[in-house]
């Protein structure tokens, strides 16, 4: 059996290198729409829906919403699902800030939070219901071969997929995309993202809060229930003696970040930490290949936003694959690509400039600055034309949007 195995040739009009959230949503999408794909993960399923896996959650927005309804996601997440009712960003405890209150722009909430292990669940069900769609886990790709009309994935396991189109989606570190010569603009902000969730004594209305701190952005983001998902930015050298300290050590420091607001706090075990550095790609496509999600740009966790741009990345792909594929022509071709790029680098490029830029400006201590900053808040805050604009943006509901954040079928 297991020489049979490694003699296995799959074949598949899209193979997807990476099975996270991304990777997963990019399958699910294609396979939907009969496209035949494979998703390979080096990860096993079980892992995946683990709670100890990954605490972290996803900031869902409106138009991401749209996404992953038209795909057959969203049912299954809903009960999981806290809406985002109402935004504070505030400067420290600064008596200015900048209020967002989502019945400025509609009805609809500006967006979920979600934990990414109900997210993952819920792909892995609908991946798992879907004839078109193969999940390779445990397995990994060795390497990329592009051949004429179509592309072969050697896998670890000695297994070979071919097909007309790969995807990278592996991450920030992506193997494909530096094998495929695709260089990358990438610093450090020598900060650290930590996480943990925070039960409360009140309720929070499903408001979010995004604090900017000496050290770097503190988010307290609602969730179901009475807790909250914290992901507090810490300079890198002071991060490991706050994960390493003791319960009670770390809840006398989370308290004076967090204040009393909500009342008595919990931290909740375990915490998770995540080095925060900026990683983007001046190329997202290569022969045969296209990059979707971390693989192309890996963002601040600031506002939020980075699940957001790899659903618009998995719906431009899935749409323009979809198309073609109707029309009989061929779905890697060189042209597909560069309309693929063309669609996603703008708003990539915006939203890593938008926040590169707001994490340098309220991470640090001049006054002048922090003077500043918080005039603009204010004066953001006295504008309504102007913060429904920021709202649209935020909710995904600006710009050159694919059908299905527009609430249309792929």
């Amino acid at each position: 059996m297991a020489s049979a195995a490694r003699d296995e040739r799959i074949e598949c009009d899209v193979a997807i290198a990476g099975g996270g959230l991304v990777g997963l949503t990019l399958g699910v999408a294609l396979a939907g729409a009969g496209i035949e794909t494979a998703v390979v993960d080096g990860t096993p399923p079980e892992a995946m829906k683990d709670a100890a896996f990954d605490g972290r959650v996803s900031s869902i927005a409106l138009g991401s919403r749209r996404v992953l309804d038209g795909i057959g996601l969203w049912s299954a997440l809903a009960q999981d699902a806290q809406p985002i009712l109402e935004i504070r960003v505030s400067d420290r405890d600064a008596p200015l800030f900048l209020h967002y209150d989502h019945r400025a722009v509609g009805d609809d909430p500006l967006g979920y939070i979600v934990e990414n292990r109900a997210i993952r669940a819920a792909l892995l069900e609908r991946a798992a219901a879907l004839a078109t769609l193969r999940h390779l886990a445990p397995a990994s790709v060795e390497a990329l071969e592009p051949q004429g009309g179509a592309v072969e994935a050697r896998l670890a396991d000695g297994r070979c997929v071919r097909a007309r189109l790969a995807v990278a989606a592996d991450g920030a570190r992506s193997r494909l995309r530096a094998a495929a010569g695709i260089e990358t603009v990438r610093w450090s902000y020598e900060q650290v993202g930590i996480v943990c969730t925070v039960a409360h004594e009140r309720e929070h209305r499903g408001i979010a809060h995004e604090r900017f701190l000496p050290a770097g952005p503190f988010a307290i983001l609602p969730m179901t229930g009475e807790r909250s998902s914290l992901v507090w930015t810490e300079r890198a050298a002071l991060a490991p003696a706050l994960l390493e300290a003791e319960a009670a050590v770390f809840a006398r420091e989370l308290g004076q970040r967090f204040g009393d607001f909500l009342g008595a706090l919990e931290p909740l075990e375990p915490r998770w930490s995540y080095p925060l550095a900026l990683t983007h790609a001046k190329r997202y496509v290569a022969p045969r290949l296209a990059l979707a999600g971390d693989a192309a740009h890996a963002i601040h966790p600031l506002a939020g936003q980075g699940f957001n741009l790899g659903i618009r990345d998995a719906a431009v792909l899935a749409e323009l694959v979809v198309d073609r594929a109707r029309l009989g022509l061929d779905i890697g071709a060189d042209d597909v690509l560069a309309h693929y790029q063309r669609r996603r680098r703008f708003d990539s490029v915006v939203l890593i400039g938008v926040t590169d830029g707001l994490n340098r400006l309220f991470s640090n201590e001049n006054r002048g600055l922090r003077l500043l900053r918080d005039m603009g808040l204010a004066a953001v805050n006295e504008m309504p034309p102007l913060k429904r604009f920021f709202m649209r943006h935020a909710m995904g509901l600006a710009g050159d949007l694919p059908r299905l954040a527009r609430g249309e079928p792929l």
